[in-house]
């Protein structure tokens, strides 16, 4: 029984490999449709490519969609739903079922072709112009050649076979696409495609046009390289007499490398530098993996966002959304009929943006589980002081813990070109008062108004300019000149370790000349 209608879209991943971001984009465009039409959102899994299927890749797609917030209302991990089972493999019944209907009623064919057969025709055909697959299975060993009593005995004997769709002849198929708008395809250019394989299982052809008509699917959003499929789909809609029943049809634009054309793949991230998946993976089968957005410690709106521009806009200058705010402004009149081309600068962006909009206490919340071993019992208070003190110099959160390692261990390193530039050995009187001074503040005086105060004083009593001093302050401190203010970072390391630093930072000064 077909499943009631209403805006009813699904996402239907194979597990035959980790999920790209455009596998996530797609489900992301399904979802913002259907949350905007109030409708529902269904996870399918299409696993008809038994040899081929990935173990952990069904779980990898659940926990990705999870991560980007991505809710279904119907799927392999939500039992209990009323088109149960989602798993194309578990539905292998189903589909032989309809297969036959289509032989019963004239629109598919059994064929008997070896292999060997196969490629003789392919050969043969190699220099063929139009209407190849009409004259091909006229040809070839099947129920439209054989006498109906050879087909049964072949049937009876169990000879291999699969069931190939029968494209009629000088006929226009039309694809309205709310995307692309309308294509219209000649029949002679459709193949008589396999809809069921000699092992039983589907292919993607049946398996999907029964599955989204059984499921009540009423907008089928998929990527473009689905487009030159879609006249088949089209021809056994009409062939199980269900036209008035098929959905609408969008086909999203490709990922494109950011340095070219052709579409983004895990060679170009590899190459470049950037992932291409949400989450790392590790293959069970190979020493193949990739790292993924989660864990380079990206936020999962911020991923959201980006994602959401791939390939659509507004039609306003906005550009940061909640998922709220996505949802009540997509439309897929909006979306581009052109590959939208990857920029990873401009993904970085966005985490930026989110970082920046964020208090310390979220941050420090976040970054906490990316902790290197060492840094895992800082203070959470002291965490949250450290964002305060760094947010706006940094692109993910987890970059705290190596870009100001400095604020959790002393310098390991030192900026010794800077030093041998800066350090007169005049200088150390000055430099061991300060340290002296700097010891002798009350403790809940160890401001970083007192320390710049205290410090201004000294070097005015000293004839010492700011450049004189402060450099080589900073880098007793941090190992380097870069960083935020000299005495918010004095301050936010105390007292008794900005002195231990800036005693062990005057000993290697006085050492390096």
């Amino acid at each position: 029984m077909q499943q009631q209608r209403g805006v009813r879209t699904r996402y239907a991943p194979s597990p035959t490999g980790f999920q790209h971001i455009g596998g996530i984009r797609t489900a992301l465009y399904c979802y913002l449709f259907t949350r905007k039409m109030g409708g529902q959102f269904i996870l399918r899994i299409e696993d008809t490519d038994q040899s081929r299927t990935v173990p952990g890749v069904e779980d990898y797609i659940v926990e990705a969609l999870n991560w980007c917030q991505i809710t279904c209302d119907e799927g392999v991990h939500l039992p209990g739903g009323p088109c149960e089972p989602y798993r194309q493999s578990e539905r292998k019944a189903i589909y032989a079922q309809y297969a036959q209907q289509l032989i019963n009623t004239g629109h598919a064919y059994y064929a008997f072709d070896t292999e060997a057969d196969l490629d003789e025709m392919r050969q043969r055909l190699a220099n063929a112009k139009a209407d190849q697959q009409h004259y091909t299975r006229e040809t070839m060993t099947n129920s439209l050649t054989l006498p109906p009593h050879e087909v049964a005995q072949r049937l009876a004997n169990n000879q291999p076979f699969v069931i190939r769709l029968k494209v009629p002849k000088n006929t226009q198929v039309l694809v309205n696409d709310l995307v692309r708008g309308e294509v219209v395809v000649h029949s002679s250019e459709i193949d008589d495609a396999i809809l069921l394989k000699s092992d039983g299982m589907p292919t993607y052809h049946l398996a999907n046009v029964v599955d989204d008509y059984l499921m009540g699917i009423t907008h089928v959003i998929r990527g473009e390289e689905w487009l030159p499929s879609t006249p088949k789909h089209v021809l056994l809609y009409e062939a199980f007499g269900w036209k008035d029943k098929m959905p609408q049809f969008a086909h999203l634009p490709l990922l494109l490398k950011p340095d070219g054309n052709g579409k983004l793949s895990k060679r170009d991230g590899d190459r470049l530098g950037f992932p291409v998946f949400p989450l790392a993976w590790q293959h069970p089968l190979t020493p193949d993996s990739s790292t993924g957005y989660r864990e380079m410690g990206f936020f999962p709106e911020a991923f959201v966002n980006m994602l959401a521009f791939l390939g659509w806009n507004p039609g306003t200058e906005q550009e940061i959304f909640s998922m709220d705010e996505l949802v009540a402004a997509f439309s897929l009149e909006n979306v581009s009929k052109s590959g939208a081309k990857f920029s990873f600068d401009k993904a970085k962006w966005f985490n930026e943006q989110y970082l920046r909009a964020k208090n310390p206490d979220e941050l420090a919340a976040f970054a906490a589980p990316f902790a290197p071993e060492k840094f895992k019992t800082v203070n959470t208070d002291y965490l949250t002081s450290a964002f305060a003190l760094m947010k706006e110099r940094l692109t993910f959160a987890p970059q705290i813990f190596t870009e100001a390692a400095y604020l959790f261990e002393p310098p390991q390193n030192y900026d010794m070109a800077t030093v041998a530039k800066k350090w007169k050995p005049e200088l150390s009187p000055a430099f061991a008062q300060l340290i002296a001074e700097f010891a002798n503040i009350e403790n809940t005086g160890f401001t970083a108004s007192n320390l710049e105060q205290t410090t201004k004083s000294l070097m005015a009593a000293q004839s010492l300019k700011p450049g004189d001093l402060l450099p080589l302050l900073r880098i007793a401190l941090t190992g380097t000149t870069a960083g935020p203010a000299v005495f918010d970072t004095a301050a936010l390391l105390g007292q008794t370790e900005t002195t231990s630093r800036l005693i062990t930072g005057l000993a290697l000064f006085e050492n390096s000349k």
